[in-house]
């Protein structure tokens, strides 16, 4: 199996970390990955957010104080992650920045209504192949990681938090050393997921 293929069959969703820091050349390295990843007409309208100390601390209090606002389903979903991120020594927001979604209705002619919409999914699309590519990044210098989805319950109070534009995409990724390796989740068997045509 090569390196590739052994990240890929290897990575974790893990929520409790180690109290070791991430190193600067490790982090600008998972960087870097997530910005090559694939983008619609190369446009590469992703930010990328890194998150430390007091600035972390802000954005776990910030989801605390909203959980309250949920039923207990979500609130206890949403204090989960809040543990995640303030477990981790560094956090990596990933937004889009909106820019293909203005560019392309000019590029295409078209429609503003069809024109943004077809856009749209074509930044959560690539923003979403950037954040696999950081995810796999991590998993191979032996780094974990979680991608913690139940934020887009308060994705727009999380990008305000983040100076960023209210937009279709976001994701909060906590990242660090894993304070233990849990096992990996059961998956279906090809023949129950793929069809032959």
């Amino acid at each position: 199996m090569n390196e590739t293929l052994r990240s890929i069959k290897e990575r974790r969703s893990v929520r409790m970390f180690q109290d070791t820091p991430v190193s600067e050349d490790d982090l600008k390295t998972i960087l870097q990955a997530a910005n090559q990843a694939p983008s619609a007409h190369n446009q590469q309208s992703w930010r990328f957010i890194v998150l430390k100390g007091g600035k972390k601390a802000e954005l776990v209090e910030l989801i605390s104080t909203k959980a309250g606002n949920f039923p207990k389903p979500a609130s206890v979903l949403l204090r989960m992650a809040s543990r995640a991120i303030a477990s981790s020594p560094v956090v990596i927001a990933v937004a889009n920045s909106g820019e293909l979604i203005t560019r392309g209705t000019e590029l295409f002619k078209v429609d503003k209504a069809t024109g943004h919409d077809f856009f749209r999914i074509m930044e959560i699309q690539s923003s979403a192949a950037a954040v696999q590519n950081l995810l796999l990044a991590a998993t191979s210098l032996g780094l974990a990681t979680v991608w913690l989805g139940v934020l887009v319950l308060i994705k727009h109070d999380v990008l305000e938090f983040l100076g960023e534009p209210d937009g279709e995409f976001m994701a909060v990724i906590p990242v660090g050393y894993p304070s233990q390796k849990p096992a990996g989740p059961s998956k279906q068997p090809l023949d129950m997921v793929v069809r032959h045509l």
